[in-house]
């Protein structure tokens, strides 16, 4: 009896390791802990863009960027400092927990207007960079279907690989492939797909800290790899949960560039 017992309870240990083994997150519940990740109710800080061509040479902005937590809407707005031929321009987005598009408005010194971009616009480069205005929002991942794909170890971390394929079938990207840090749930690298199918950009986070009990992404890579063009994006001097006026975040103070 105590022989078959035994064989009784090492099958049923097999067999809860194997259901163990099986119960892995879906692609879907992957990208919802990637848009979920906490980042703190308030951010802050020094935005370096550095705009870098096939020759090497590289074109440097300094701005100023501030995120706000409002628990409905996540509000970002970015105030360019130098060179002088950008300098008093302004971004700001605001993006819905509950799927909406984000709302976008660019702020030209020249034209002395603000400007909201529409949903035309939105596949348009950033300021010369190359990331388009759709990248620097916050996408929801109900705006795609996800599916995992498998898991390797990228620049040392164990990783998910999870393919995004939109909804919109008139979505500027065909799919994107993340890449998702299993322990903390960064995606650290994203390829993106053009219309035919053919890889466009590769995006890369090169380095990212725990800021006040936060992950805080501090260098950003995009690679256009069809023109052979990077746009870096360096956050410094980073200030979390620090309080922010609700009215930085309108268009009047994109006006006036504080």
């Amino acid at each position: 009896m105590k022989t078959i017992q035994n064989l009784s309870i090492t099958v049923l240990v097999i067999l809860l390791g194997f259901t163990q083994g099986f119960a892995q997150m879906n692609g879907q519940e992957i990208m919802e802990a990637v848009y979920n990740n906490p980042s703190g109710e308030n951010i802050q800080g020094q935005l370096e863009m550095r705009l870098i061509n096939k020759q090497g040479d590289t074109r440097v902005r300094e701005l100023q960027q501030f995120i706000k937590d409002e628990g409905e809407v996540e509000k970002t707005i970015m105030f360019f400092l130098s060179p002088a031929d950008v300098r008093n321009t302004s971004f700001m987005n605001w993006s819905y927990n509950d799927g909406r598009d984000d709302d976008q408005w660019i702020y030209l010194p020249a034209l002395k207007r603000v400007k909201r971009i529409s949903s035309d616009s939105k596949s348009d480069n950033f300021m010369g960079s190359d990331f388009t205005y759709d990248d620097l929002g916050d996408r929801h991942p109900s705006d795609d279907t996800h599916k995992l794909l498998g898991e390797e170890v990228f620049n040392g971390y164990d990783c998910y690989i999870v393919e995004s394929i939109p909804k919109d079938k008139d979505y500027m990207y065909s799919k994107t492939v993340t890449w998702v840090i299993k322990e903390n749930f960064i995606g650290i690298k994203r390829d993106f797909y053009d219309e035919d199918g053919d890889l466009l950009k590769i995006l890369q986070i090169k380095k990212f800290e725990k800021i006040s009990g936060y992950w805080v992404i501090l260098n950003t890579q995009m690679h256009n790899v069809q023109k052979d063009h990077r746009t870096e994006m360096i956050f410094s001097e980073v200030k979390l949960d620090q309080p922010i006026p609700s009215n930085k975040f309108t268009e009047r103070s994109m006006t006036l560039g504080r």
